[in-house]
């Protein structure tokens, strides 16, 4: 999975950097992950349980202080997108006072993916490869 997600992600970059005072790649990864939370079918009436999602789904990562607050922060604008909303992204990540906003909005993504998978019970690649035949947002 690391390899298609790095491919992906070389895709989406292109020549672009990501910088602190830009959302970019950050805003379309967290269009990825709101693509596997629609992709899983969680809705109202069948909700995705985000207690635990880091714990369950991103395993071998290890966040501390700060850093669960903005991986909180990437999973609920993921979420918000999913439902239709607009999360003020460049509000929230200004007082961060780091570029690091990308690298939480792809944790999102590879935590929805893989909740997405074992939501339908199907190998992550699976759920790579669909949502990449999707026509998904494009960078600016």
């Amino acid at each position: 999975m690391a390899t298609l997600l790095v491919r992906a992600l070389d895709g989406i970059l292109g020549t672009r950097s990501p910088s602190g005072g830009d959302t970019f790649p950050g805003e379309v990864l967290l269009q990825v992950a709101a693509d596997a939370l629609e992709w899983c079918g969680a809705s109202r009436a069948g909700p995705l349980a985000l207690e635990g999602m880091a714990e369950r789904f991103l395993p071998e990562c290890a966040f501390r202080g700060r850093e669960n607050k903005k991986l909180q922060f990437a999973v609920l604008a993921a979420a918000a997108l999913r439902g239709g909303a607009e999360p003020d992204l460049l509000g929230e990540v200004t007082w961060w006072q780091t570029g690091d906003f990308w690298q939480y909005a792809l944790y999102a993504a590879v935590a929805y993916i893989r909740a997405a998978a074992s939501r339908a019970g199907v190998p992550v690649r699976r759920v790579c490869q669909e949502l990449a035949q999707r026509a998904g947002p494009q960078p600016r």
